[in-house]
């Protein structure tokens, strides 16, 4: 019988150390608001929506055809199509797990009917794939440059480690089949055995984490043995050079994320992991370093990452144009994964803002309202309306002038449910003296600290509609309330209230503290500044020098034709922007009438959600 440590958070990432302690499900919970909506919507809708096209394009059903033996005739997908699969399992197991199973037991039924699919398909020695390896096909590891074997596996890794944390006493077989699969790829990859590694990066953060859960120290092994493998050119030359699968440099002596950016998030996230459960400061600072580089220099407005079409992959320094941003949706959910591991490597603040960032203005801009329909990338200019997207057809990845319902390489759907419904994991942490609030949402939370004192409050904001954060007290005792002030938020306030007593002052960017002997209604207060402000942009971004950019909290807002009146080209700023009868006006030039008019802008998020349009974030300065 596989045993499980039950004390483990139900949470994506559990290091064996780290300044923070992250908190699980039933310990910080989403209650409603802006992040609330969507977890909603994607339970509701976005959930279902990814099944029905997994069995209509076939990629559930190869599953089927592997255990009947009749491969590969009638095999649909790419050669990565497995792990659609897998990361719609294990955004339906975080479902469960935030929901409860009784209260939709649909869900349930739905995930160990999947389960049993896969465990149907999974051959004796572990191996399970359903594109390499039998008659007719190609051989097993025979093409790791591009045939994602490796890749997939990580995905069912990261599947089985949601499951064994929102339901341990499960029977499902899940953690069974995960485990027999990596049994196989530590007798295949091992130390004395193949010297290799996947050309998509992911099965190391899925073995570091699956080693975690299960307690399996040489899970944990493998996945650094993958990490140190990079940059050593075992994957075969292309095109776009080794970088493109981090296989040029090995990780320790990178200046920054560069190639595939995607892979390059995920291995990070990864080397990340191997670094914090091994003490490797030194791994660890060069990871640091390598965000830092990249998040000034290859980073969008936007949070977003990727600035090639081509390959998918990061540019330059500075190289950031706003046309050409490809910036994918699974770039973006790969930044958040790497980020939160530094988070809770080090307690720096910083990176929490640039999950907000991400969050706000790529994971929570793919999707539509209503769920069924997505972007894959993430332009910050378009240039031509686009054509809306036949529900029912199957769009190319890169379209980004309307969302698609699904695509031939469709990622980033299954990517977005599986982040939503494991958001709550991504709120709040814990260490020794308290408990420290990283993503601002209404939430329960509830967590007892290593001497047992218990810690309860709840949050109510309608953030970032406004920038009120409150903090209820729901329990007595003594300890320490961190709160993260965003970068941006320069002239913050903290006000405390104790019974009749109130307290203010000044929360500078960073952090603010409130330690006290709380009580029962006792209520801390995060007024944070949401005035529209502009960015310049760094002189050293060509694409962008003259422009502005115009933000409202953590929320980048855009330009759309529908509001200006005619092609966004012709625009230019005249003036500062305001917050007018709640919405924010720019005032602006058309260079082809020569008329001017204060004009709406929209949170980039919610753009084209009202047919095609034109749109721009970088608006030049008259």
């Amino acid at each position: 019988m596989t045993m499980f440590d039950t004390t483990a958070p139900a949470a994506p990432v559990v290091p064996a150390r780290g300044r923070l302690r992250p908190l699980g499900l039933s310990e910080a919970t989403i209650t409603g608001g802006f992040w609330g909506d969507r977890q909603r919507v994607n339970g509701e809708a976005t959930l279902a929506h990814i099944h029905a096209r997994l069995e209509s394009e076939g990629w559930l059903p190869n599953f089927d055809l592997a255990a009947a033996g009749t491969l590969p005739a009638g095999r649909r997908g790419r050669e990565f199509a497995d792990s659609e699969v897998y990361k719609y399992l294990e955004a339906l197991a975080w479902e469960i797990g935030r929901t409860d199973a009784a209260a939709d037991a649909a869900l349930e039924v739905r995930f160990r009917s999947v389960v049993a699919r896969i465990a149907a398909a999974q051959e004796a020695d572990g191996y399970l794939n359903t594109m390499f390896g039998r008659p007719g096909q190609r051989e097993r590891w025979s093409d790791l440059e591009w045939g994602h074997e490796l890749y997939c596996l990580g995905h069912l890794f990261q599947a089985a480690v949601a499951r064994i944390r929102t339901r341990p006493d499960a029977d499902d077989g899940l953690a069974g089949i995960a485990r027999r699969a990596a049994d196989l790829v530590c007798r295949e990859f091992g130390s004395d055995a193949r010297d290799a590694i996947c050309g998509h990066a992911e099965v190391e953060v899925g073995l570091a984490e699956l080693g975690r859960a299960l307690g399996e120290q040489r899970f944990i092994d493998q996945a650094a043995l993958f990490v140190e493998r990079h940059g050593r050119g075992t994957l075969r030359d292309i095109e776009w050079g080794r970088k493109y699968f981090q296989d040029d440099v090995p990780v320790r002596d990178a200046e920054a994320l560069r190639g595939h950016a995607v892979r390059a998030n995920y291995l990070s996230a990864g080397a990340t992991d191997i670094a914090v459960d091994g003490g490797d400061d030194t791994l660890l600072d060069a990871l640091r370093s390598q965000w830092d580089r990249t998040v000034e220099r290859r980073t969008y407005v936007t949070g977003g990452q990727g600035s090639h079409h081509q390959d998918e992959a990061f540019g330059d320094d500075w190289e950031l144009p706003a046309d050409r941003a490809y910036s994918e949706t699974c770039a973006g959910i790969g930044s958040i994964m790497f980020s939160w591991r530094l988070l809770l490597a080090t307690g720096s603040p910083r990176y929490a803002d640039l999950i907000e960032r991400t969050l706000f203005n790529v994971v929570a801009t793919s999707p539509a309202p209503d769920g069924r329909s997505f972007y894959y990338a993430n332009t910050l200019h378009q240039r031509v309306p686009g054509v809306p997207a036949d529900p029912e057809a199957t769009s190319q990845r890169a379209s980004s002038s309307l969302r698609a319902p699904w695509f031939e390489v469709s990622c980033c759907p299954p990517n977005v449910a599986r982040t939503f419904a494991s958001l709550d994991a991504y709120i709040a942490t814990a260490d020794d003296d308290g408990v420290q609030l990283h993503q601002y949402a209404a939430a329960r939370v509830r967590t007892t600290l290593p001497d047992g004192r218990v810690v309860a409050f709840d949050v109510t904001t309608a953030y970032p509609a406004d920038g009120v954060i409150r903090v209820t007290i729901t329990e007595d005792a003594e300890w320490t309330l961190t709160l993260r002030v965003p970068a941006w938020a320069s002239g913050a306030k903290l006000r405390v209230q104790t019974g009749a007593e109130l307290s203010e002052q000044v929360a500078e960017p960073g952090v603010v503290e409130a330690r006290r002997i709380f009580r029962r209604g006792d209520v801390v207060e995060l007024v944070l500044p949401m005035h529209p402000r502009t960015t310049v942009p760094d002189p050293r971004v060509d694409a962008a020098r003259g422009c502005i950019a115009v933000e409202r909290g953590p929320e980048v807002l855009a330009l759309e034709s529908v509001d200006f009146g005619t092609d966004v080209v012709d625009a230019v700023v005249t003036g500062a922007p305001v917050e007018r009868d709640g919405q924010v006006v720019l005032p602006l030039r058309d260079r082809s009438t020569d008329a001017a008019a204060d004009v709406p802008l929209v949170a980039y998020h919610d753009w084209a959600q009202r047919g095609p349009s034109t749109m721009r974030v970088w608006i030049p300065v008259s």
